[in-house]
């Protein structure tokens, strides 16, 4: 529309002068002179308006580009969160009155019925039912002589079917603040998480994090990794070296839960913030175990109950 409405600039102004020139030939030198400043006149309005047309062209096709990137990012986190979330696992953390006598017993329990004494969160590591969590969740479990300390794991199979089962410990690591849960899945199909490496991560790279924070299931958030080869300090008061600093999201109930690149990969486990003294309020500086250590470790526990460390 703008480079025709250039054209009908140009036509219409040659035109007008024609239709307004003399016809004695005493003035055909002021006729040239007054048609050629015409369309000079002419052909400066033409280039304006195609100039104009194009800067408008391009500023719009820029904004049209920005939005559609937008689009494309936002619809990228959906695809991820929709593709991960299956795998990630609500871990409830119970105190019986009494000891229940069967599985049956332990399936049908509800909040009403046992004290929640916290919650956390998990993934799931393999199809026979091994879930990775940090060892603070389930730290009461693990330590439990009474038998009225259960972890109760809720979760989707691969069919997208909501499912209870009871926790049971299979090893833990107080000094990596890591631990390995597993569930009867006699029956059902699980989606294990695709995991990752942590070398090569960079600062500024975006990730995400799944978990149940404050109880509240399948909780997304976004952010970058802001820090590399960072030192938290792990249960049993040892350092945990090599942790990974991010500002997504962590709070009460995200522990345990994986953190996730943008190739859907999970790069570490989510395990600590730092919250502001005297109010309990996440600062934005999270942390979270590598993936590389995790990778290192869990296999150990999964085997032998206990870290590499403690074999010899």
């Amino acid at each position: 529309m703008v480079v025709l409405a250039a054209l009908y600039c140009m036509t219409s102004s040659v035109v007008a002068h024609y239709t307004k020139s003399s016809p004695y030939p005493s003035q055909s030198g002021s006729m040239d002179t007054e048609l050629s400043f015409t369309k000079r006149k002419a052909l400066l309005c033409s280039s304006s308006l195609m100039l104009s047309g194009l800067s408008w062209f391009k500023s719009n096709s820029a904004l049209a580009l920005q939005v559609d990137e937008l689009q494309q990012q936002e619809e990228r986190i959906v695809e991820l969160f929709q593709e991960i979330s299956p795998s990630v696992v609500f871990i409830k953390d119970l105190e019986l009155t009494k000891v229940p006598k069967n599985s049956a017993q332990i399936a049908a329990l509800d909040d009403e019925n046992a004290k929640v004494e916290g919650t956390g969160s998990g993934f799931i590591w393999d199809q026979f039912g091994h879930i990775v969590t940090n060892y603070h969740v389930v730290a009461k479990l693990a330590t439990d002589r009474s038998g009225l300390q259960l972890c109760k794991i809720s979760l989707v199979d691969a069919r997208g079917n909501n499912f209870s089962r009871e926790g049971k410990i299979v090893g833990y690591d107080p000094d990596y603040d890591l631990a390995v849960l597993k569930i009867n899945v006699e029956g059902d199909e699980l989606k294990p998480v695709t995991l990752g490496t942590s070398q090569g991560l960079r600062v500024g790279q975006s990730c995400l994090s799944i978990g149940n924070p404050y109880g509240y299931a399948n909780t997304l958030t976004t952010g970058v990794i802001s820090g590399l080869g960072r030192e938290i300090p792990s249960p049993n008061g040892r350092a945990i070296k090599g942790a990974i600093q991010t500002d997504a999201a962590i709070s009460a109930g995200n522990s345990g839960g994986p953190l996730i690149d943008y190739y859907g990969h999970v790069i570490g486990v989510n395990t600590a913030t730092f919250t502001r003294k005297g109010t309990g309020m996440s600062s934005g500086v999270n942390f979270a175990i590598p993936i590389d250590t995790v990778l290192r470790t869990v296999p150990y526990l999964i085997v032998y109950g206990t870290p590499y460390a403690d074999r010899y």
